[in-house]
């Protein structure tokens, strides 16, 4: 297992810069006193101070190093400090699951110091270090748990972006604070989304199950002029094979058998307002067609009428499909796809979400205790707060909600412990006994089943080699029982 340090540059380190210096900077001590595979920095100086610093830290320590700069409006930004480290990590944890993670905490800013610990804590597993003349270098121990991520405010995080996209001056409706989050990329998807509010475009909203494709497009409907109008929703999924028609474009009464009385169909319904056609990658190459017409000058007929229905609708599609592959694959009409996706938002998995699985399970939880007097004022202990964040989360807020229910539903007390929310989990077996099975169209998160493999085999290694983690191991085919320990450590094993 490859061992990789990150550290920021510091004033002290660009001070020394020759051979009678060499034992004052921490960096420079930090790498002649351990043993690391890569070396990650970040800096916020400018280059031609920077430059000559690395080249003869390269010459000294005959290590590759990897440096990038960072424009920080302050070396005290929590936020713009926060953004550039997690952006590093990310990258060096994304590359492989080899990587044993080391932090140096000493260069930088009080500020940088705080965020690695932030990190190094909630999202990562890190083993950190400091360095100084009096001490030498040392492991760093930090005997205290985080309760949950540390989240700058978005607006800080994102400004140039939100910026531009409030300029349209959109007013939020009520519906879009019910969308809850203070991630950046959510932050801009739902600015997006005001402005498109305003405009009578056609909107496709892509995202996996239970991301929320429905409460945006309800508050991109609510925030519309057509607030106040029809807003109907259907499962396109869930079309009867013989009964399409009706079912979108109505009938008249004995049109056919069954048919006493007449009925109208979704467009009719949602006549003025907006139809929101969930699940859109699902339709039939026949119902495909059958929408062409009436999407484009908003004409169709209903069964057994003599006339033409002229309808004013909205429309605004959801999938968790990939349509663009749909298209080339011949599987999706390419007319079709170009008549609906016009304005086009694209919904981050719970996963990605950077900060938000906190503030939504409070949230949540919330919400849970005003629908049942017998689960107010739930909370979630630190354990259990940061068992909820390692989770994927593969059934996104949906999975989020019915775990926090279930685990409310079961806690004997009014804090909600990691025994409650482990129970709670559903383990889905499916994953687990079909692990080449999975559909990647739909996305798949190769991470999180690397993870369930070892979950499921670490225990019964440890439990042949009777807890002798060398033993166990080498049962697994592990370098040695450090790496089986960070394993532990970083999946949550007992």
């Amino acid at each position: 297992m490859e061992r990789t340090l990150v550290s920021w540059i510091g004033g002290h380190d660009l001070k020394c810069n020759d051979a009678e210096d060499a034992d004052r900077g921490p960096l420079i001590a930090t790498l002649s006193a351990q043993s690391y595979d890569c070396v990650e920095l970040l800096y916020n100086y400018p280059e031609q101070e920077v430059e000559p610093y690395l080249r003869w830290l390269q010459q000294q320590t005959g290590k590759s190093i990897n440096a990038r700069r960072v424009d920080l409006s302050s070396p005290i930004h929590f936020g713009e400090i926060y953004q550039s480290a997690e952006s590093l990590l990310a990258e060096v944890i994304g590359r492989d699951n080899e990587h044993q993670l080391h932090i140096l905490l000493s260069p930088g800013t009080p500020a940088m110091q705080a965020v690695w610990i932030l990190l190094g804590k909630t999202r990562y597993t890190a083993t950190f270090w400091q360095s100084s003349r009096e001490q030498g270098v040392e492991q760093a121990v930090i005997p205290f748990d985080i309760s949950a991520e540390y989240v700058p405010a978005a607006d800080k995080l994102s400004a140039a972006t939100l910026s531009r996209l409030a300029a349209a001056e959109v007013p939020i409706d009520a519906a879009f604070d019910d969308i809850i989050t203070h991630n950046p990329q959510m932050q801009t998807l739902k600015s997006q989304a005001t402005v498109l509010a305003e405009r009578e475009v056609p909107v496709l909203i892509y995202g996996e199950s239970g991301t929320g494709k429905e409460l945006f497009a309800r508050a991109i409907h609510n925030a519309s002029q057509r607030a106040g109008k029809p807003f109907i929703a259907v499962n396109c999924g869930a079309f009867p094979t013989d009964l399409v028609d009706s079912v979108l474009f109505g009938h008249k009464k004995g049109a056919f058998t069954g048919a006493n009385v007449d009925k109208a169909g979704v467009f009719a319904q949602a006549n003025g307002g907006t139809l929101f056609l969930d699940e859109f990658g699902e339709l039939e190459a026949s119902v495909q067609v059958r929408l062409l017409r009436v999407l484009q000058d908003g004409s169709f007929t209903s069964i057994g009428a003599e006339s033409e229905q002229q309808v004013d609708v909205r429309i605004i599609t959801a999938t968790n499909r990939n349509l663009m592959l749909e298209v080339s694959e011949g599987r999706f009409r390419e007319d079709l796809f170009y008549r609906v996706a016009v304005g086009v938002l694209h919904l981050p998995p719970l996963r990605e979400r950077q900060g938000d699985i906190s503030r939504l399970t409070d949230y949540l939880l919330a919400a849970i205790g005003q629908s049942d007097s017998h689960l107010k004022d739930k909370k979630v202990s630190v354990e259990g707060r940061n068992l909820i964040l390692r989770q994927p989360w593969q059934g996104n807020i949906r999975e989020l909600h019915s775990t926090l229910l279930r685990a409310a539903l079961w806690s004997q007390s009014d804090v909600i412990t990691r025994a409650d929310i482990d129970q709670a989990l559903f383990r889905m077996p499916e994953r687990e006994s079909d692990l080449l099975g999975q559909d990647v169209s739909q996305g798949i998160d190769v991470q999180a089943l690397c993870d369930d493999v070892m979950r499921h085999y670490i225990p019964l290694a440890l439990e042949v080699a009777q807890g002798k983690k060398k033993k166990a191991a080498e049962l697994l085919g592990l370098n040695n029982y450090q790496t089986l320990s960070n394993y532990i450590e970083k999946l949550d094993i007992n």
